[in-house]
């Protein structure tokens, strides 16, 4: 049941939104989770300020995941994740913050997890 939220300084297009949710859908196997179950959200043109000043090209990117994952594999998220949004936005790696929050109790269908 993951949930990733990106918040991103740039326009982002449909084309783009597209090639960026299904380079997730891959790498969320990274955290033994299946596309199958995976949610992805996007907001663009954000205001990010990073050391006190405004960022032209940055990224806040959250993962929510039902239970929690090993370092290892947050560790190789994180570098997928820097490695696509630099590859198709032009955002440094050193421009995007990763968060991870593990969930213990999951709605979804009517029901929790």
């Amino acid at each position: 049941m993951p949930f990733i939220d990106s918040k991103i300084t740039l326009p982002v297009s449909q084309e783009k939104r597209e090639v960026l949710k299904s380079e997730l859908g891959k790498a969320v196997s990274l955290l033994s989770k299946p596309e199958s179950f995976l949610m992805v959200g996007f907001e663009d043109n954000y205001d990010l300020y990073m050391g006190g000043r405004k960022l032209d090209k940055g990224a806040y990117v959250a993962v929510s995941l039902f239970g929690n994952a090993s370092k290892s594999a947050y560790e190789n998220m994180t570098a997928a994740i820097c490695q696509l949004y630099e590859k198709e936005l032009g955002i440094p790696g050193s421009a995007v913050y990763v968060t991870y929050h593990g969930v213990s109790d999951w709605g979804w269908n009517g029901q929790n997890f």
